[in-house]
This record gives C-alpha cells, structure tokens and sequence, in this order.
C-alpha cells in the first residue's frame, strides 16, 4: 500500500468564536470546534471544492466505510474467471486527498488479479497541489508496479464527456469502469459486475450509490434505485420496475431506463455501440443519450445492489456555473438523434421553439448515421418497453408562457406552494411560467386567463 502523509491543521482551541460564518452551509453540521482562522481557511477551501477538503485531508486515506448491500450479497460466490477491470477517475482541481481516497479504496476494495490498471485523466486543473501530491503518488506506485497507473494530462479543458472517452482510449483491460475522483467503495463491488458483464457483454452496469456528506464526510444511505430522467434530461433516481419488487431478492438486478454518472462497460462494445457523444460540451445529458443508444440498439442498463459505491455529491459544480446551458445543448442533441416525434417534449420542458430555436447544437449527422448503421429501435419502443413511468404529452395544443394580453409584462404563475392558486406575476421565463396544454385543460385555461386578464385590468 501507498502512503501521503498530509500536514494536519494545528489542534483546536477551546472557548472559540461559533459564529464565524454562521450562514456557510459547511458549518450546519461540523467544524463547532474550530478556531475562526481554521473556519475560515476551511471555509476557503470548501468554496474551493464544493466538500469539505479541509476535513478529507485530516481521514485516513485507508478508511473504512459501512458495508450497506443487502444481507443476501454476502452468500453469493462468483466465478473465478472473471475479466479484468481498468478503473478511470476523472477529475479538474479536485483535492489531493479526495483523488487519493479514491484510489485507496479501488485498490484495497478489490481482489488485486481482477484491477489490471488505474488510469487518472486530469482536465487541465491548474491546482499545483494536486498536480505534485499526484505525481509524487504516480512516481510510487509505478515504482512498486511499473504501468500500474496511467496519467494523462489534458492541454485545454475538455469537460467530462471527452474526459471519460480520453480515459477508456488508455484502459486496456477487457471491461472499464469510468468513475468520479471522489469515490469510496464498498467491499466486493467489483465481482457482481465483472459477473454480469461475463454473462452478456451488452450489459451496461451501474453500482448502487451512497453519498458522502460534503459537510462531514460521513456516509449516508441511499435506497435501492433504478435511475432515469425527465424531459430536460437532468438525471433522477426512480424506485425499482414492480417485475423487480415481485422477485422478492433484494440482491437481483435492477433493470434502469438509464444511468446517473458512473458505470462499467465492455471496453470494445462501448466503441461498437458509439462511445460517447463526443459533440456534446461539458457534461450532462451524455449519460441519458448513451442509456437511450444502449437500449434503443439492443443493449441494456442495470444497477446492482450487491455493488455499492459511495459519492460526494458536492455542493456547487466544478466546471462552470452556467451548466444549465450545456444541459440544455446536450439535450436537444439527443432529442435530435434518438427521440424521434416526441423530440418535442424536450423542447417543452425547455420553453424552446421546435423551429429556430436559435441554439446551435453542432453537426449531429455522425450519431444519425451511428444509430442507422445500428439498426435501432424507435423511442417510441423505448418508453414504452424500458421507461412506461415517463409521462407522455400525446395531444398538446400548445406550450410556452402565457402571457397577459393587456399588460404583456405579466405572466401565467404556480403561485404560492402552499395553496397552488395560479397568478399573475413578472416574466421571468423560469421553471414554474411554462404551461403545456392538451385538449381537455384548452377550455379551463382559456376561462382561467380571461378571469386573470380582467381582474389585472381591473
């Protein structure tokens, strides 16, 4: 095993000032012991990252965290012969400690002739820390076993899409697992997928995941989910298909309309199926698209319980503040390519124009021509074989903000949450002013807003 020792901050004083920076959400639940000068170097760095850096840096890179699968996962034995894995973190100025965490734990967690190589794709973070405290690790490792650790570097930013297919074009073991540098694993994650993906190489596998507490660092307990999305295509955890609850073996696959972030594929099917879209920028949506191809071209997408993987769900993004930009790209590229006439619904949910959106979404004439070389099915096949639960608009009059016709600066508002009457309230183009109308709600609403017209004008 691999060690870095780490400098631990000076030891805490009694009788400190509590309130310093009383409104940081990283103090809610920690850090009532610190010195106002640590809360607010601990403050710098959690700003910084979006967790709590200055706590990581104080763990063991070694620790242990709660073995959280079903009862059932300890009884099961797998095969001897499973394939090799090549695990990937990706990462941008993510903390030493973190990214050293991770590897710790894909280490010590699994069985040493199944991990053939690490490989760590760095996009262009321009933390020196992180860039020593790396290197000084890689250097070790190799040492020990030479080619154990593959390093690449990025020369610009290429965001997260690129920088997982940057890491499976190193990987070489038979089956690679792409993952976040901010991971923990749990005890025997590996073998129940290496198993499934024996079985049927089309499989692609999501562990079950746990979330790290950005604040304390502690592990908290998801449920058993399948994953999925809504028509914008941020991601959402959905409650496992009733085939699954009627098993009665909470150890089973759950069958997933899609995957959330971090999953493990067959190296060579993922290129024969299409990578990822490498048009897309940042990241978001690219997971919905490859879950869609997946399906739509014969493939699948499970998520297994007896594979657990815990992660830090940050409190703020590290590439860009505006990622609601990108999402929205990335989602009309799918739409375009894969959800043929319910294409619209993404458009919807976006209050985009079908027609001259005015977003330009690059040239998707490769990923039409991969999807017809795939021979894939339709979307129309997908939701209603793979993702029923989605709800579907089949007769929609119209959609967009309903705008007031005396004083066009007010619109159609949810209004308060707690009674949900509809108002009138500024234009601002946001989640809770675009309406969707079918036929049966067109008579309602037009009622509703000559009542809303003239009581405004009134």
């Amino acid at each position: 095993m691999f060690h870095l020792y780490i400098e631990v901050p000076q030891k805490r004083e009694e009788n400190v000032d509590v309130d310093v920076f009383p409104d940081s959400s990283l103090f809610t639940h920690w850090g009532r012991g610190l010195t106002p000068e640590n809360r607010r170097v601990a403050l710098k760095k959690f700003q910084y990252y979006g967790y709590n850096s200055y706590l990581s840096d104080q763990l063991s890179l070694d620790r242990s965290i709660p073995d959280l699968r079903p009862d059932g996962c300890r009884n099961i034995t797998y095969p001897a012969n499973l394939p090799q894995v090549s695990v990937v973190f990706i990462f941008v100025n993510e903390a030493p400690s973190v990214v050293l965490r991770s590897m710790h734990s894909v280490i010590s967690k699994t069985p040493a002739h199944l991990l053939k190589e690490i490989v760590l794709v760095d996009d262009h973070s321009n933390n020196d820390e992180l860039k020593e405290k790396l290197q000084a690790y890689v250097d070790e490792a190799n040492a020990r076993q030479p080619g154990f650790v593959k390093m690449i570097r990025h020369t610009k930013q290429e965001g997260l899409i690129r920088s997982r297919v940057s890491g499976w074009r190193a990987a070489t073991a038979p089956v690679v697992a792409l993952f976040d540098a901010h991971v923990e694993f749990s005890v025997q994650w590996a073998e129940p997928i290496l198993s499934r993906i024996k079985e049927d190489r089309t499989r692609i596998i999501s562990p079950s995941f746990d979330n790290i507490k950005y604040d304390n660092f502690e592990i908290e307990e998801y449920p058993l989910s399948a994953q999925g999305f809504d028509w914008e295509l941020w991601c959402r955890y959905l409650n496992p298909p009733k085939e699954w609850w009627k098993l009665g073996n909470s150890t089973a696959p759950i069958r997933s309309p899609a995957l959330i972030g971090c999953f493990v594929v067959d190296r060579l099917y993922f290129e024969e199926i299409g990578l990822l879209d490498e048009g897309m920028e940042i990241y978001g949506g690219e997971n919905v698209e490859l879950s869609v191809r997946v399906w739509q071209c014969g493939g699948s997408v499970e998520v297994l319980p007896c594979s657990r993987l815990a992660h830090i769900e940050r409190a703020h993004k590290p590439y860009t503040e505006d990622l609601t930009t990108h999402v929205r790209r990335n989602a009309l590229r799918v739409a375009e390519v894969w959800m043929d006439e319910f294409k619209s619904h993404v458009y919807m949910a976006w209050n985009i124009p079908i027609e001259n959106s005015g977003i330009d979404i690059g040239d998707i004439s490769n990923r039409k021509a991969l999807r017809q070389r795939l021979q894939c099915r339709s979307f129309n096949w997908y939701l209603h074989n793979v993702y029923p639960e989605m709800r579907m608009y089949t007769d929609t009059v119209a959609y967009g903000m309903l705008k007031n016709v005396l004083k066009n600066d007010l619109c159609l508002d949810q209004g308060p949450d707690t009674d949900n009457i509809p108002i009138l309230y500024i234009c601002h183009g946001m989640t809770s002013q675009p309406v969707i109308t079918d036929q049966k709600e067109q008579k309602e609403l037009t009622l509703l807003l000559s009542c809303i017209a003239y009581m405004a004008h009134s």
